[in-house]
């Protein structure tokens, strides 16, 4: 028997990802903090709460429109630990920089860490740094880890999604993803494409400043709505429905879809969540969102159904119903 390998499609962020995680990491580290699945733990100490997170990013080009790797590891952290209802307040920082990077390439990506983070409200306070032989990595790969208070009273996790909750996103999904599948490719559109890398915590705290009744809140990175959706799904055991014409998607974005075969759904974002929510605070939690500068956008897109095994669904616009899996494959490597 063939011996088998690790694929792209297993760091895809969708099915392979999932398997991959749950068959042989969370087999190997259980513990209750790591069985919840969540965009960061959640650590009690004496009267604090304290979401603790971790990621990396190697991205394909280094610089695109709207951001770059060095601005994108800080806001994924941030968001990551906002995902779970944090403040964020810490990072630490690591490279691993090949052979022959030029330095003012590594120059720009700091300084732009350094804009973001201040941004953010973030200090990064340690680090480390690794230089391996040419060939040996890709230009640069980044990891950042973060911490950050989350206050009492709240609880988000992707467990939590109850029957009646409203889905609100914050603004239109599928920007990064076509926009860096456009420039890795050399891709030329009439209309303007521009990642949406952005920081979320603030726009966080201002719906939890109005309500103590947002459930879950996520954002759909690699693999898109669609997978994260079905990540939610699967660990409420709850049936998801979401409207295709309620779905926030920009024109450009669309028209490079409908020409390259991509289905927006599945494409990464790194300045949009998905937030759960009470129907009874769902206007209010809206309207403080559309107050915000990173929810301008911001629109229902769907609720939550009924108990089960963990379902989506889409009603689409010509008035059917189709099931929406998880991402199968590989879409797009080296995205974030």
């Amino acid at each position: 028997m063939e011996e088998e390998k690790i694929l792209l499609s297993h760091g895809s962020g969708g099915k392979l990802s999932y398997q991959l995680i749950r068959d042989l990491f969370l087999s190997n580290f259980e513990n209750n903090f790591l069985n919840r699945l969540d965009d960061g733990a959640i650590l009690k100490f004496k009267d604090l709460n304290i979401a603790y997170s971790t990621d990396s990013y190697t991205v394909d080009p280094l610089f695109f429109q709207g951001g770059n790797i060095g601005d994108l590891a800080v806001h994924g952290t941030v968001n990551d630990l906002a995902m779970c209802g944090a403040c964020p307040l810490y990072l630490t920082c690591a490279f691993i920089i090949e052979e022959g990077l030029p330095k003012k390439i590594l120059e720009k990506i700091v300084f732009s860490m350094k804009e973001a983070s201040e941004n953010a409200g973030v200090k990064i306070v340690t680090g480390d740094t690794k230089v391996v032989n040419k060939g040996a990595a890709d230009k640069i790969f980044i990891n950042t880890s973060g911490i950050g208070i989350v206050k009492k009273g709240i609880n988000i996790s992707g467990r939590n999604a109850r029957i009646g909750d409203i889905i609100i996103t914050n603004g239109s999904i599928g920007d990064h993803g076509i926009t860096i599948l456009s420039e890795r490719e050399g891709l030329e559109f009439k209309t303007s494409l521009q990642s949406d890398t952005a920081p979320l915590a603030s726009l966080v705290a201002d719906m939890l400043e109005v309500s103590d009744k947002v459930h879950v809140l996520r954002d759909p990175t690699r693999g898109g709505l669609s997978t994260t959706l079905n990540e939610i799904a699967d660990s409420s055991g709850v049936e998801i429905e979401i409207d295709e014409d309620k779905i926030p998607i920009k024109e450009g974005v669309r028209a490079a879809c409908e020409i390259l075969g991509y289905d927006p759904l599945y494409l990464a974002n790194e300045g949009k969540l998905i937030a759960f929510v009470s129907p009874e605070d769902s206007e209010k939690i809206l309207k403080k969102m559309k107050n915000h500068q990173f929810g301008k956008e911001s629109k229902v897109i769907g609720r939550v159904v009924q108990k089960s095994k963990g379902r989506v669904y889409l009603n689409t616009k010509i008035g059917g119903k189709r099931i929406v899996d998880m991402l199968t494959g590989e879409q797009l490597p080296r995205i974030c």
